[in-house]
């Protein structure tokens, strides 16, 4: 068990309020309580809770907490989250503010939020990739503590957040696949549970739509955003030869890409591919992959600068940013024929 300023009292023999003077440096103590409550923090190598005594004084601990309920697999493997948290870390930083990242399973988290909500370590919290049902939402809110999402939240108007605008730069990737003549475009779609996942693969519908392409169940496979579920992703959609595929992810679409080396096939010349993200690798895969660049880092530091306005102005309306996404063509994807049949634009 740690020791406590009542612990240190009663072997001192003082009351605590005199124990929290002396660790204080409050003049107002006496020479002879002094020594002795100084005698047993030394003798225990008692170290007092820093932010528990900068907030009994008034202050703040100047500590955000970052929460990715994915578990510590996740980080490692997802190029996604490093960059994230450079984001967040970076405008933490410049704001004078420590950054406490907090890894754990989604059912563990939430048997554990209170030690996220009630510890006395944090002001406020970050919460990337939450599931569209995940009950730490609903605990956030009701216990009015300040937090921001990476990921929009598709229905309570309570929610700060930060995100792009996922719907339709997926729409855009899969309608600049269909400008160049593919017309079986699959999709290797990110978790339905994951606003991104959601959104991305309702993008992907809309722009098939828009050229009157009925939805072909065959050519929607599911991933996690990982490259091991791309790879297997894509093996299940290569029996029904689809020309095209857009991956929900960069992470997939390698995994993609690896799969159908392997099946023997050719990017673009036999199948062409788009990410989304634009991760560091996405420039030196072979063939460079065309994908959908998403600000990554912008979004962790716009989301730590989010908030800490909310912890500065508690009672201040919700705050929304749609960050822009931008379409980058390189080798993956090229003109299937010389008479590629036109495209409406997007939203047209």
């Amino acid at each position: 068990m740690p020791l406590t300023l009542e612990k240190v009292a009663r072997k001192a023999g003082v009351s605590r309020s005199t124990v929290s003077r002396v660790l204080n440096n409050d003049p107002h103590v006496s020479a002879k309580a002094r020594a002795r409550v100084l005698a047993v923090t030394q003798k225990l190598n008692f170290q007092p809770n820093l932010a528990a005594r900068g907030l009994a004084a008034g202050g703040r601990t100047r500590v955000i907490g970052l929460v990715i309920p994915m578990g510590v697999t996740a980080l490692f493997t997802d190029p996604y989250f490093p960059i994230l948290i450079q984001g967040v870390a970076s405008a933490c930083n410049a704001h004078d503010r420590s950054v406490m990242l907090w890894l754990a399973d989604p059912e563990y988290e939430r048997r554990t939020i209170s030690q996220i909500l009630y510890s006395g370590l944090i002001e406020g919290v970050i919460l990337a990739s939450m599931l569209m049902d995940d009950s730490l939402l609903p605990s956030l809110i009701k216990s009015n503590f300040p937090f921001v999402l990476v990921g929009r939240h598709p229905t309570d108007s309570r929610v700060s957040y930060v995100d792009v605008d996922n719907i339709n730069s997926a729409r855009q990737a899969v309608t600049y696949l269909l400008e160049q003549g593919y017309r079986r475009i699959a999709t290797i779609a990110g978790p339905r549970n994951m606003i991104a996942g959601a959104d991305r693969l309702e993008g992907y519908t809309m722009a098939l739509r828009d050229q009157g392409i009925a939805i072909d169940p065959n050519l929607v496979v599911g991933g996690d955003f990982s490259e091991d579920s791309g790879y297997s992703a894509t093996q299940k959609l290569l029996p029904f030869k689809p020309d095209a595929i857009f991956a929900a992810s960069d992470a997939m679409a390698l995994g993609a890409l690896r799969a159908l080396r392997d099946a023997n096939l050719r990017v673009p010349q036999d199948i062409a591919l788009v990410g989304f993200d634009d991760m560091p690798f996405a420039a030196r895969t072979d063939p460079p992959l065309t994908t959908v660049r998403q600000p990554v880092h912008r979004a962790g530091v716009v989301a730590a600068e989010m908030l800490i306005d909310l912890i500065a102005t508690p009672n201040a309306k919700p705050r929304r940013t749609i960050l822009p996404t931008e379409l980058v063509i390189r080798e993956t994807c090229a003109q299937k024929t010389s008479s590629a049949v036109p495209v409406l634009a997007a939203g047209s």
